[in-house]
């Protein structure tokens, strides 16, 4: 597959800035920078995560450890180890920003209160979500108090607070939260703002998981229609919406309409963003599971296969996503009866998790519940 546009561009310009400027160069740096975040931003992370660590190590060198292009290096190389799995490094670096912003520009100043919400993210994603809530609760305060309710800065903090409620099961507030700041920034930027449209797709997954299936197709259908509009068809996130319709459709049974959705949606990621990006494995994913809930479980088994193989390819074993493609995986084994493939599968699954995440994580507790589950199954 031929290099994208993007990158042949960012990848020239750093080439005519080397060979002008020098590798030392601030001008030099910006483009590296321009480069790795455009791998980023494609889910190319084996490319993204080199460059942004030789960005990070040249600034800290040329322009000194606390200097704040030096502090937004660390914190886009924090974020690319979030989604690579690596969330003790992501945290241990996001932390050192935090304290480093806190410490040059004061507790109160906006970069600070955004660096506090990214290692909320990291928190969270780690299990730890006491600690992530507490964070955002703190960030939505001191955001308020300063900037004001009305600030992007408090709007986005509350948006990441729901996010946090619903990632620990508490929908209770989530819900209600999503729906406040949908409101919020329909009434601050309007009714087609991308980020009105993100808030919107947000509280219809909130009404999905909490089992509100009509309200949630209902915003899933306005976002896709919303962001084919605005966006395009083959935007990233008119990609997502699609993929979050027909789960919504799966999720209400309404598997004559999930599933040929899903391999459009399939088709369309493996055209748009390629076969190694993140989404693509999660809409492979979600279609083996509406596949499963139709009874086919040979089709759902040969995808889930697929996604394993292919996230330990992409990720590696110890990432997240590669331990929730094991798990499900073993369910499917499970379903098709296959007892002994899907204990072996949840066992080997269970190790990797304690491993790599501790025995306390959501995963974790998730392949113990199965294991057990799947244990008590035998004859």
């Amino acid at each position: 597959m031929s290099e994208p546009s993007t990158i042949s561009k960012y990848r020239q310009s750093l080439a005519e800035c080397e060979h002008k400027f020098g590798a030392d160069h601030p001008y030099t740096l910006n483009a590296r920078n321009n480069l790795a975040y455009a791998y980023y931003t494609l889910g190319d992370l084996k490319q993204a995560i080199p460059l942004f660590e030789q960005n990070l190590a040249d600034r800290e060198r040329v322009l000194g450890p606390r200097h704040t292009e030096s502090l937004q290096s660390r914190n886009n190389l924090a974020a690319a180890y979030r989604v690579a799995g690596m969330l003790r490094q992501a945290i241990t670096l996001f932390e050192q920003t935090v304290a480093d912003r806190s410490a040059l520009l004061g507790a109160d100043h906006p970069d600070t209160f955004a660096a506090q919400s990214n290692l909320a993210g990291a928190y969270g994603e780690e299990g730890s979500l006491d600690k992530a809530t507490a964070l955002l609760r703190q960030v939505v305060d001191d955001s308020s108090r300063v900037l004001g309710q009305g600030s992007e800065m408090t709007l986005t903090a509350r948006g990441n607070l729901a996010g946090i409620y619903h990632a620990a099961g508490d929908l209770d507030r989530a819900v209600p939260l999503c729906e406040q700041v949908l409101s919020d920034s329909v009434r601050i930027h309007g009714e087609d703002d991308a980020r009105t449209v993100t808030y919107r797709n947000n509280l219809a997954g909130a009404y999905r998981d909490r089992g509100d299936v009509v309200q949630a197709v209902t915003l899933f259908e306005r976002t896709l229609a919303d962001r084919r509009r605005i966006l395009g068809a083959d935007h990233p996130d008119t990609l997502t919406s699609l993929n979050n319709l027909a789960h919504a459709y799966a999720k209400a049974g309404d598997l004559t309409r999930a599933i040929p959705m899903h391999r459009q949606s399939m088709d369309d990621h493996m055209r748009v963003l390629g076969a190694d990006h993140p989404d693509t494995l999660i809409v492979r994913n979600n279609l083996a599971c509406a596949c499963r809930d139709a009874g086919d479980l040979r089709q759902a088994i040969t995808l889930h296969e697929q996604n394993l193989s292919e996230s330990r390819r992409i990720f590696g074993d110890d990432h997240p996503n590669t331990l929730i493609a094991e798990n499900n995986l073993a369910a499917n084994y499970r379903d098709a009866g296959d007892l002994g493939r899907a204990v072996n599968t949840y066992e080997r699954a269970l190790n990797d998790c304690v491993r790599c995440l501790g025995r306390d994580h959501p995963i974790t507790r998730a392949v113990i519940e199965n294991l057990r589950h799947t244990r008590e199954m035998l004859p």
